[in-house]
């Protein structure tokens, strides 16, 4: 089950969902805006390696905007730090974002019972769009978990603190 966007704004207020910062402007019939912070994280190499931690470079976006190019991965994150207790985090593009034909994950849009962080996120455009900083990019939206679980608490992309490259290399040394 989804939780509306009443529900949320009930959990928030009962701890249960962290959003920091949270404005209620930004509540939607079953999820939450989250809005783009004004850095980028790309990779220098042009090819990547799952077993290697690959050089990165951060691309600050400035007010009049920056021009994302196809066939480029950026890594972004969300302004708003969630937390979660007791829901499953999932997040997907807004849809008047996606239909300028930007991906906001490529993968990654679920999230984990328990997660704490800024979501990293994994853009892509399908033809040159410029993009700004504090732009609400995607929408936050919470499931009901049933039967006993194991909250996520010491994953390597847990209690982050800005943009997370890939760390599947960490996997390869196990």
């Amino acid at each position: 089950m989804i939780l509306s966007g009443k529900e949320i704004l009930r959990e928030f207020e009962n701890g249960n969902i962290v959003i920091d910062p949270f404005d209620k402007k930004r509540i939607n019939p079953n999820s939450y805006n989250l809005r783009l912070h004004n850095e980028l994280m790309i990779y220098k190499d042009s090819v990547l390696d799952m077993r290697t931690c690959h050089q990165t470079e951060i691309v600050t976006i400035p007010d009049d905007g920056l021009v994302l190019e196809p066939n480029r991965l950026y890594l972004g994150r969300t302004v708003e730090y969630t937390q979660t207790r007791n829901y499953v985090p999932m997040l997907e593009g807004r849809s008047s974002v996606g239909r300028l034909g930007l991906y906001v994950h490529v993968t990654a849009g679920f999230g984990d019972v328990g997660f704490a962080g800024y979501w990293t996120l994994e853009i892509q455009s399908v033809q040159p769009i410029r993009v700004y900083p504090l732009v609400e990019i995607c929408q936050i939206y919470y499931h009901s978990i049933q039967g006993k679980y194991d909250e996520y608490q010491n994953g390597k992309y847990q209690n982050n603190t800005g943009i997370q490259p890939s760390l599947l290399y960490r996997d390869f040394l196990k």
